[in-house]
């Protein structure tokens, strides 16, 4: 019973971190009505989370150590990678589609996470993830509603952002897990977020923050910055180690129905019931996969 309850608290921390990370998509589509671009809002949402974390870190004693030690590398070349570009593309996928269809895409994360772990561990699927992963795109089919979309109205380049960012954040879940580190788990935010800034200054130079009437987007970086990096990147390094990356992957299927309902209550989309049946559906997927996890588990235990 103590061992399950240890493995409760980081289980119930990554749905933490994958509802805060479904609730960034409408608000960023907010942020686009408010009136800012992709390149304002990314480069704002990334440089405020760093320098939130940053603060976290100066205030908490017990986080305080050499930045320098350990994996250290490992943890910047992941935020470079799992945390800017995942930013980037789906800032990029949210201005060309709407939020519902951009976090389906980004959802796909979940069977790709799977497919990642099992080429590196060199180890097929067990049979409950592979049925996991199939109703999960079934229910994908449903949740994206492609009996009712009108394709020639899809931005192509909104569908490759929204694959690219399901790609970036499954290496992210895939790195966050294998990473082995005493380091604290702030200092290991700090050290992915500033890992992750300078592709976006790269692409998106922070000039605009000397701009005149800046301190709108620099509110809405703090905001963004907060539900999208800070607290998910807080909450998979504390979560993550202690599950591994295939169970955080299908925890982190959270994040669809949170996404959704938020489109529909914050951005105000249209979902219809047959998105809420596939999400019903991913949602059984996620569950096929999770008995088999607790099962074996058990055996070890």
């Amino acid at each position: 019973m103590n061992s399950m309850n240890k493995r409760l608290l980081p289980i119930m921390l990554i749905l933490i971190g994958a509802a805060c990370y479904g609730l960034l998509s409408p608000f960023v589509k907010l942020a686009y009505t408010d009136g800012w671009t992709n390149r304002e809002i990314s480069s704002s949402q990334m440089t405020m989370s760093a320098l939130l974390v940053w603060l976290l870190v100066l205030v908490t004693p017990s986080a305080w150590s050499n930045p320098f030690r350990g994996p250290w590398i490992r943890l910047l070349l992941n935020g470079l990678i799992g945390i800017s570009l995942t930013t980037l593309f789906i800032n990029a996928a949210l201005q060309e589609m709407d939020a519902s269809l951009s976090v389906v895409l980004l959802f796909q994360f979940t069977w790709i996470t799977i497919v990642i772990d099992s080429i590196s561990k060199k180890k097929r699927p067990t049979r409950n993830q592979t049925l996991a992963v199939i109703v999960i795109l079934l229910g994908t089919v449903f949740a994206v509603n492609v009996f009712e979309v009108d394709f020639s109205t899809l931005s192509l380049m909104g569908l490759v952002y929204g694959l690219a960012s399901s790609l970036t954040y499954s290496l992210f879940l895939f790195g966050t897990g294998r990473i082995e580190t005493t380091m604290h788990p702030l200092m290991r935010s700090a050290v992915m977020l500033t890992g992750a800034l300078p592709a976006v200054y790269v692409l998106f130079p922070p000039t605009h923050f000397l701009d005149q009437g800046m301190g709108g987007v620099l509110l809405w970086g703090l905001f963004l910055g907060f539900l999208g990096q800070v607290a998910p990147t807080l909450c998979f390094n504390v979560g993550i180690p202690k599950v591994g990356s295939t169970l955080a992957a299908l925890l982190g299927s959270a994040e669809l129905p949170v996404a959704t309902v938020g489109a529909f209550l914050i951005a105000g989309e249209n979902v219809s019931a047959v998105q809420w049946i596939g999400i019903l559906i991913i949602i059984f997927g996620i569950f096929l996969s999770e008995i088999k996890v607790k099962t074996r588990y058990n055996k070890v235990v």
